[in-house]
């Protein structure tokens, strides 16, 4: 069972060797993370620092990357998050992941836990969430461009007025079934 007051972690970026891996951490426990493993003051919400990572246990230095602090409720998940860019090599990636898993009250998340958390906080609404997965998954430049005009929420604003035609038809609707013997409402073609 996951529980929701977890904070979580993962790695963001895609598995295997690159330049640069992107741990995300999301949660109550952010600040904490930030005491632990980040050598030097905290950075500012919303501008990636350099700074040295270290293990939370043995202080031995892990690697040296960008810090970026998110403040919820502004941030994907509407909590707050915490990212490290590191160097992508999967020594590094996974000294970071291991840190990480030593701190109480932290675990790796579930697939699409990220997403989810951003779902229930009201972040994101379900086309939203349809069109990252569709934009994760394109492989074409069309599939790319559709998936991004869902994701951004063209599907959301067709949606809502599609809704507003229909509940005002309703409304026509019931007063004509309601008052048709009065002469102030108007017949529905």
């Amino acid at each position: 069972m996951v529980d929701d007051t977890d904070t979580i972690f993962a790695l963001s970026s895609g598995s295997g060797a690159a330049g640069v891996a992107v741990i995300r951490i999301s949660g109550s426990a952010v600040l904490r993370v930030l005491k632990r493993m980040v050598a030097g003051r905290a950075p500012l919400p919303r501008l990636a620092t350099l700074r040295t990572l270290r293990h939370p246990v043995s202080q031995e230095v892990l690697d040296r990357g960008l810090v970026l602090h998110m403040p919820g409720p502004g941030s994907f998940t509407g909590e707050d998050c915490l990212e490290f860019h590191v160097h992508g090599g999967r020594a590094v990636t996974r000294a970071v992941l291991a840190a990480l898993e030593c701190l109480d009250g932290l675990r790796p998340a579930e697939p699409g836990e990220f997403t989810r958390r951003a779902f229930d906080h009201g972040r994101l609404d379900l086309t939203n969430v349809e069109g990252l997965a569709e934009l994760v998954a394109a492989e074409t430049e069309s599939q790319r461009r559709l998936a991004l005009k869902v994701a951004s929420g063209a599907l959301s604003e067709i949606y809502l007025e599609m809704r507003e035609a229909m509940l005002e038809g309703r409304a026509l609707l019931e007063a004509q079934i309601d008052f048709s013997d009065e002469d102030d409402v108007e017949e529905i073609d």
